[in-house]
């Protein structure tokens, strides 16, 4: 007998697809889930949007036949609406939560036996489901991954001639590891810890190869541990197009993405221009209207990028060779942008940067990536663990879901920097808070 899964409007707003993630089943939407669409159709965010693909999609599937009754999808599961206790009569109809219990509560009543399961993103409904006695569920797509599982990079302990045959710029068959493209390694000397050296895949993932400049300094900063090592090799490797930085706060993400993009653009000419993307997500409640042109209502969202390039300019300032222009926070070749007026454009020859990214839907990224011209490179940062956007957690964030899906590509690499590097402070407030 197949399952029941009652499906909450959330669960469109965040993934328009979502009925693709389902099979073997029935699916049931009470009629006020479809209410609750429609008062979002019109906003212009990605919400709006995908409220809007979702309508446009069970539009299509009026197609195959009646709603009511029910009609088969391509995953061979049943959708159908229910409206049987929709009272057109009174003004007052309940909300889309209070009638996915209700409908709930009904089928378990007619069918004990199949108990449906409410799938939720609302904490609070799922909580409800539970004290009635109904099976709720968080919607999580089929291809979700938690961040910490993967890292970008591993240890690794080889023998004394593999280890040497690394130090002298030669390569190792790696293919018995089964690592990504990119992946990178640090490679140990057996019971000698102390004698390493870093490494990475080459892009068809079968050979190890090592990573002999360690010590780069980009605009006066340097590599201060060994994820900053494989951090830096991935930034200013041209041959690699996507790079994602995780990892908590003070590791440097921001930091080094800013510098690598610097360097390339002052000193190596790589590049055109340094653009700087965050999403518009406050931390705490909202401050409101803020006045003046775009530029001073973005100043308190883009304040963190201005401040890492405050830090730079005075790191490079201490630099032997030095890298920047004297007026490098006012210079045009640097512009720090909102990332709502993203959609639609087409970015060539520039070295982007969007950070937080974990407070980006899947669609989002998306829409981020496909941004992306010839001859552009392309950095995401952000901290799975501290997401401000509510439909959001550590496995569906557009952060998460782009390492997940990029892993098998030769065009990106991804590191999870560990260790905080800003004070001693910010890392013990990190690990302790």
């Amino acid at each position: 007998m197949s399952s029941t899964y009652l499906l909450d409007t959330n669960v469109f707003l965040f993934d328009p697809l979502a009925l693709n993630n389902f099979s073997d089943c029935d699916v049931v939407l009470p009629l006020e889930v479809i209410e609750e669409i429609d008062r979002f159709k019109r906003e212009p965010s990605e919400t709006g949007r995908n409220a809007r693909a979702t309508a446009q999609t069970f539009d299509e599937l009026r197609q195959r036949g009646s709603l009511r009754t029910g009609i088969n999808l391509d995953n061979n599961c049943r959708l159908r609406i229910a409206a049987e206790h929709y009272d057109f009569h009174t003004s007052q109809h309940h909300n889309a939560a209070e009638a996915l219990l209700q409908l709930a509560l009904q089928i378990q009543a007619e069918c004990p036996a199949q108990a449906p399961v409410i799938i939720s993103k609302n904490v609070n409904l799922r909580v409800k489901a539970d004290a009635l006695g109904l099976a709720a569920q968080d919607y999580k797509p089929l291809d979700t991954v938690d961040a910490a599982d993967i890292t970008g990079w591993h240890r690794r302990e080889l023998s004394l001639p593999e280890i040497t045959r690394l130090q002298e710029g030669g390569g190792l068959d790696f293919r018995q590891e089964h690592l990504h493209p990119n992946e990178f390694v640090f490679a140990q000397e057996i019971g000698q810890p102390k004698n390493a050296v870093c490494a990475r895949m080459d892009w068809a993932g079968e050979e190890l190869l090592p990573i002999l400049d360690t010590t780069r300094v980009i605009c006066g900063i340097r590599s201060l541990n060994v994820e900053q090592t494989f951090t830096i090799n991935a930034l200013l490797d041209p041959q690699i197009s996507l790079v994602t930085l995780s990892g908590k706060a003070g590791t440097g993400k921001t930091l080094l993405a800013i510098a690598a993009g610097l360097q390339q653009i002052f000193a190596d000419g790589r590049y055109q221009r340094l653009l700087v993307f965050r999403p518009t997500l406050p931390v705490s409640r909202d401050l409101g209207y803020l006045p003046g042109e775009l530029s001073d209502k973005m100043r308190p969202w883009m304040q963190p990028v201005f401040d890492a390039l405050e830090f730079i300019r005075c790191q490079d300032r201490k630099s032997p060779a030095r890298v920047l222009p004297h007026d490098v926070l006012g210079c045009p070749e640097i512009s720090v942008e909102p990332l709502t007026y993203i959609r639609g454009r087409s970015i060539p020859n520039q070295f982007i940067i969007i950070d937080e990214a974990q407070n980006l839907t899947p669609l989002e990224v998306k829409t981020v990536i496909t941004r992306v011209g010839a001859g552009s490179k392309i950095v995401l940062t952000g901290d799975p663990e501290q997401i401000d956007n509510p439909y959001l957690d550590v496995r569906s964030n557009g952060l998460t879901c782009l390492v997940k899906r990029f892993l098998p590509s030769p065009l990106s690499a991804h590191v999870t920097l560990i260790k905080g590097e800003r004070s001693e402070l910010a890392e013990t407030a990190a690990t302790l808070l």
